[in-house]
């Protein structure tokens, strides 16, 4: 892994409580970082990509809310995804490159 990826990984698991809290308020019950920065090839106009399990009765509005919070809180474009919007032909590569917050 390069210097640069192990860096962006590593911050967000500085952040994991203020992520994870942000997570909670909005419904978010799982949340997996995958992408650029799960696979370590992330540069520095990437987006971090999560992929996320809601509590039932979440909606859009839930995800715009928790989106906005977590990139003001990261500095960066974020991009949230659910396993039930993940294109058919990526799910599966998506979900075993995911890693854990």
């Amino acid at each position: 892994m390069r210097e640069q990826s192990v860096n962006e990984y590593y911050k967000l698991q500085q952040k994991k409580n203020e992520i994870l809290a942000i997570a909670r308020q909005y419904g978010i019950v799982d949340i997996r970082v995958f992408g650029s920065v799960a696979r370590g090839n992330e540069s520095p106009q990437s987006d971090i990509d999560l992929l996320v399990k809601l509590e039932a009765g979440c909606s859009l509005l839930d995800l715009g809310g928790a989106l906005v919070k977590l990139e003001k809180l990261l500095g960066r474009k974020v991009d949230i995804v659910t396993e039930k919007g993940l294109h058919w032909y990526l799910r599966d590569k998506i979900k075993k490159e995911a890693r854990p917050l």
